[in-house]
């Protein structure tokens, strides 16, 4: 219910919201991309083919403004921390403070380190000392995404702590369990497998869009064009079903240390063996039922429990302040769960069409290649609102709640802060995402099959021409 009281509260909670759900997207863009890179300039040195160069350029260069916009967003996150949320960093600070300290210190030195190199290095130093660079930017966005999923999993399922019984704050004991606590091993491989898909669907995208062109244009697309598309859905079909594998195996472990969540997504209120699985439905807060409900028999016990007869909890299990908002969580886990089945299903399609002859040139596939290019990014913000808000009314799982980790801050301050923040991320972020697009507009370099080394953004400082042909 909303109060004079918490309407502080409220919006310190839309704030946050917002500036993570528009920071996770650079990250897990970076992430993703860095990886693809990575395989690129690999293979270029593997096989001199300079249709990997020239999409190694292409896709650099939509990873600097990437990574740029990942870090404007991630320094406003972090001084959040310090001015809408002291109390939870005053308490948990001697964890979570640490394992983000970390992260500085290992990655993002990394990153700052080799980025130059990764960027404008091509043409300056030796092949094998660049691609050097570029595995090392690409392991620290890996190892970045290591220590903060380690900092927020710690805070969904915390374990190796101790509690001062004077400041009540969370001081660390065992810092192995702190860090490989129940929830991280399933959450980081997620989180890297979202990464990549949402990545294989940006690429598979542009690379549609180009296909698409040349059909209207009645002319045949370069082969560097075809050889990204190709890349992309290879890369789709290798991680979808993993993807869904992985989803099941955290939610095995949700339901063992989050069973609150678990009642809240599923919309279950009564636990119950041999549990129907809810399709749709509207969780009602207040009648303590869902409405409207579409349900298949049995299949909820067996999904969740891989046990037809297995217990499924029920939200009336809880009290009602423990409780996270069902119908959020409800429609959040839905959709990433039915776009999940469509990217697999769009995989398989791709195998069908390049059996068929046929991959490189359906118009509908092509179509519908070019409409999913932000599903991978809207499953991502989807799970997290299902992760995140799933674990409400806590900011450290049954230890410390939300309203208890805010600071205590006036609502006039509150809500300028909101509409400034609003504004400035509309015109920066829109900024950067305007350009992505008219970037990714553009086709890749053409080749003709030599093999050129020439400077990552355009310079022709030296070219090294070979007469071998390339197969």
């Amino acid at each position: 219910m909303v109060t004079d009281h918490n309407i502080p509260l409220i919006i310190a909670r839309i704030q946050f919201a917002l500036t993570v759900g528009v920071h996770i997207i650079f990250p897990a863009f970076s992430i993703g991309l860095s990886v693809f890179l990575t395989f690129l300039e690999g293979m270029w040195l593997r096989t001199t083919d300079n249709r990997y160069l020239n999409l190694f350029k292409y896709w650099l260069k939509v990873f600097s403004i990437v990574f740029g916009m990942g870090v404007v967003s991630g320094i406003v996150m972090a001084y959040e921390f310090g001015t809408n949320w002291a109390r939870f960093s005053a308490k948990a600070g001697p964890i979570t403070g640490v394992l983000l300290s970390y992260e500085v210190m290992t990655a993002f030195f990394m990153e700052a380190g080799f980025l130059g190199v990764m960027l404008f290095g091509l043409n300056r130093v030796g092949r094998k000392m660049h691609f050097f660079a570029t595995c090392a930017v690409t392991t620290g966005t890996l190892i970045s995404m290591t220590w903060i999923l380690a900092s927020n999993s710690w805070m969904q399922t915390p374990q190796g702590y101790i509690i001062d019984p004077e400041t009540g704050h969370f001081l660390p004991k065992d810092w192995l369990a702190i860090i490989f606590n129940p929830s991280f091993p399933y959450r980081i491989i997620h989180m890297g497998l979202a990464a990549m898909l949402s990545v294989a669907f940006t690429v598979a995208a542009a690379g549609a869009w180009h296909l698409l062109k040349a059909k209207k244009n009645k002319t045949q697309a370069d082969s560097t064009v075809r050889l990204m598309f190709s890349l992309s859905l290879w890369m789709i079909v290798a991680t979808a079903p993993l993807q869904i594998l992985a989803g099941d195996m955290h939610g095995l472990n949700t339901l063992k240390y989050q069973p609150a969540k678990i009642a809240a997504i599923e919309g279950d209120w009564i636990s119950e063996r041999r549990a129907p699985e809810l399709l749709f439905g509207i969780p009602n807060m207040k009648t303590e039922h869902t409405d409207y409900a579409i349900s298949v028999p049995l299949l909820g016990s067996l999904i969740l429990t891989h046990d037809i007869n297995g217990k499924v909890p029920g939200l009336k299990d809880y009290p009602a302040d423990q409780r996270a908002p069902s119908p959020i969580v409800f429609f959040s886990f839905r959709i990433m769960v039915a776009l999940g089945g469509i990217m697999l299903l769009c995989g398989l399609w791709s195998l069908w069409l390049r059996h068929r002859g046929r991959f490189f040139t359906h118009p509908l596939f092509l179509r519908v290649m070019l409409i999913m290019a932000p599903a991978g990014f809207v499953a991502l913000l989807c799970g997290w609102v299902t992760t995140e808000v799933g674990r409400q009314p806590w900011t450290v799982y049954g230890l410390l709640r939300t309203e208890d980790s805010a600071s205590p801050l006036a609502l006039s301050s509150l809500s300028f802060s909101m509409l400034f923040f609003v504004v400035i991320y509309v015109f920066v972020f829109g900024s950067g995402l305007l350009m992505l697009v008219r970037l990714l507009r553009t086709a890749p370099e053409a080749t003709d099959n030599t093999h050129d080394d020439t400077m990552i953004l355009g310079s022709h400082h030296h070219t090294v021409s070979h007469n071998k042909e390339v197969p």
